[in-house]
């Protein structure tokens, strides 16, 4: 694994806009644009690296399922923030139908450098972003710049693959693609974007809207979308533990379609996807997989031992993006948080050129299936961080 610098094509703001990357500038505090995209520079990989790294993606697919099945059978809903017996008992029942309940994508944000074993950071497997730069234009990038090269990146064949073989398990009617009308960037909007049409490459009939536009139809007890259809089938960016609280949340868990039921709506991600979107499962993956190569050591009620070791970094069992993680130099007090948290073992984003590197590895269905790298100034990767391309040489 090297970083490289390059110059940038002409016009590449213009290009990767046209790939659907709508969102290539980023603002900043002080009012200035600077790139998101950022194909100053990228990232080589030889083709064992890469395998290996795909042996460890699925290898710690296969272990987050096993951790989310030991939630469930010893009810440790409660670690995971969730105290609402109905909710607790609605994904506790997708989890056991989820053979019968589509399930597309996830992203690992993972810790490596080239030499050593990857450490597994978090698991987004409910919302993850940043899916169209990593499917589409840094694959068109390598093409152009690379030609003849390859790239850790089969996501768009498999997900329309994917599509394709889960089609079966979809009630009739369209799928509805629904994201957040608060996305100000457009990334939510092209997220949701890509992913219908890669639904409807797979013969899938397809509606947009927006969650805010989804109605409540009082007599029928449906949810419809603005032309008063019936939503059978929807996949959303928006995560779930905010669709179960919102204003309507008592009528998504009265219609959660967990395997085929008539009145009700089949929502993609299915609702078992909190069990591998909240950072209480790094914990309990260290618990059932203590000192394995790819995990950090993390804890629950604390830091523990890491307070005179590593150092840790305190997450909020819901943020995304960085918000709220506070990192700690072995040797400080061991604070303990008021809000509920998990505290994971320090490792320090490995440091190219004053980058700080961080990989997001692609799962789709349950096999590894592509990579996109961003880069941030700091210690943590938050909204400022740049995504840039890479090759396997």
């Amino acid at each position: 694994m090297e970083r490289h610098t390059i110059e940038p094509r002409p016009g590449w703001q213009e290009t990767v806009e046209e790939q659907g990357l709508v969102y290539p500038l980023t603002r900043y505090p002080d009012g200035s644009l600077r790139p998101y995209w950022d194909e100053s520079a990228y990232y080589s990989f030889t083709l064992p690296e890469v395998e290996a790294l795909e042996e460890v993606v699925e290898e710690l697919h296969a272990m987050c399922l096993a951790a989310a099945a030991h939630i469930v059978e010893r009810d440790r809903f409660a670690d995971l923030g969730i105290t609402d017996p109905r909710i607790a008992g609605r994904v506790a029942e997708s989890w056991r139908r989820r053979a019968e309940l589509p399930s597309l994508y996830a992203r690992f944000d993972l810790v490596y450098d080239g030499t050593g074993p990857a450490k597994m950071l978090e698991y987004n497997a409910d919302t993850p972003t940043s899916l169209v730069e990593a499917a589409s234009p840094q694959w068109f990038w390598m093409e152009e710049r690379f030609p003849g090269a390859d790239q850790w990146n089969s996501l768009h064949e498999r997900l329309v693959d994917a599509w394709r073989r889960q089609a079966p398990l979809l009630p009739p009617g369209p799928v509805h693609f629904a994201h957040s009308e608060t996305d100000e960037l457009g990334e939510d909007l092209m997220t949701v974007a890509y992913l219908r049409e890669t639904a409807e490459q797979a013969g899938l009939a397809t509606e947009a809207l927006s969650v805010e536009r989804i109605g409540w139809d009082r007599l029928s007890r449906r949810f419809v979308d603005e032309k008063l259809r019936f939503i059978r089938s929807c996949f959303k960016l928006y995560p779930w533990e905010w669709l179960v609280t919102d204003r309507f949340g008592k009528h998504v868990l009265s219609t959660l379609d967990n395997g085929g039921g008539s009145g009700t709506t089949c929502w993609i991600e299915p609702a078992w996807k909190m069990l591998l979107s909240n950072k209480a499962l790094l914990a309990i993956l260290w618990e059932l997989y203590p000192g394995h190569p790819n995990l950090l050591p993390a804890y629950l009620d604390g830091p523990r031992e890491l307070a005179t070791t590593t150092g840790w970094a305190a997450k909020p069992l819901l943020g995304r993006e960085g918000a709220g993680v506070t990192l700690h130099e072995p040797g400080g007090e061991p604070v303990v948080r008021d809000e509920p948290c998990c505290y994971q073992g320090l490792a320090p984003l490995p440091d190219f050129d004053g980058n700080r590197t961080l990989l997001g590895a692609w799962v789709v269905e349950d096999e590894a299936a592509g990579l996109g790298i961003r880069e941030s100034a700091g210690p943590v990767t938050d909204e400022y961080a740049r995504f840039l391309p890479h090759v396997i040489l």
